[in-house]
């Protein structure tokens, strides 16, 4: 939990909940899961949420409410975009519904900032949020909470954002009825990792907000630029926000020789010099199209020379 955060779509993280479980093939690399594995292994807030394996820390299931954080928001007095629960998922199967309704409480309370909840399970987020009893939930729980009635909330909230993120066309499709039919004052795709190419089909129904990235960390897997370019002319013809995020670990390298040598250029990026003095690591090809290792620091935002940071038009806070 941070009131700053370094994640290009965001400000600020609060993890009330922490701890998750692997559902689809994005869920590999998670960053969470392999810091809740490694560095912070020994905090109470992330102990004993996963298993060592012999491809690394995996989440076992178990979630943690993390009550000392719960209140953070209510003390941040300047404004902010706050991404709810970044190391794990509010919506996990293990995660009570009490403590869904204990998050959504505050977020109620303190609305002068605007909530960006991510999940991969779009079906339970649905579900609980359109439940008919959920706003005089709210109430209940804030008399509870602080022996005061609660002010007088709009339906649904007007500054929660909820988004539902997906690798491929098969996660897109299962999960994408259930973010369509999703209460909510903006919804959101994260398509991150990107994987494969995904046909979103938003001529008609369309979400506010789309965000595509490729994967960093060790075990990065490249994403094609063309799966990127699609989504971007996708969300542009259906006049959707597109925001990229990141190229990752892998982006695409021309390979040239000036006469004093062979270097890389990259996407918008400085040269890279693949021989001796740089380490590039080996070319792979993916569909045709050669992608060369060298790092997210190196491989930027820029897709086809331009950054694409567009935000859900509107007021939302």
């Amino acid at each position: 939990m941070a009131d700053k955060s370094a994640i290009e779509w965001t400000d600020a993280t609060w993890n009330p909940i922490t701890g998750c479980s692997i559902v689809s093939p994005g869920c590999t690399n998670c960053y969470a899961m392999k810091l809740a594995g490694t560095r912070l292994k020994h905090i109470d807030s992330r102990k004993g949420l996963t298993r060592e394996t012999k491809a690394g820390p995996v989440w076992t299931g178990e979630v943690r409410l993390n009550r000392q954080w719960l209140h953070q928001p209510l003390e941040w007095k300047k404004p902010r975009r706050i991404f709810v629960c970044a190391h794990g998922d509010l919506f996990a199967e293990n995660v009570p519904d009490e403590w869904i309704l204990d998050v959504f409480t505050v977020m109620a309370a303190a609305d002068h900032h605007t909530y960006q909840v991510l999940t991969k399970r779009p079906d339970r987020m649905c579900e609980f949020l359109s439940r008919r009893d959920l706003l005089n939930d709210i109430y209940a729980n804030w008399y509870t909470f602080t022996g005061k009635p609660a002010e007088v909330y709009s339906w649904p909230l007007h500054n929660v954002w909820c988004g539902a993120s997906a690798e491929d066309q098969t996660r897109y499709d299962n999960r994408r009825r259930w973010l369509d039919e999703t209460p909510a004052a903006a919804r959101f795709w994260s398509l991150e990792p990107l994987l494969g190419p995904i046909e979103m089909n938003i001529q008609f129904v369309k979400p506010d907000w789309v965000i595509v990235g490729g994967e960093s960390g060790h075990n990065a897997r490249p994403m094609h630029p063309a799966w990127a370019r699609s989504i971007r002319d996708q969300c542009a013809a259906a006049g959707v926000a597109f925001f990229f995020k990141q190229w990752g670990e892998w982006m695409p390298v021309k390979v040239v020789d000036d006469g004093d040598g062979p270097f890389g250029i990259g996407d918008g990026a400085d040269p890279l010099h693949a021989y001796p003095n740089v380490p590039v690591y080996p070319a792979r090809n993916i569909d045709g199209q050669d992608m060369w290792r060298v790092g997210k620091k190196r491989t930027g935002r820029l897709l086809d020379g331009i950054e694409h940071k567009a935000m859900p038009e509107g007021d939302f806070s």
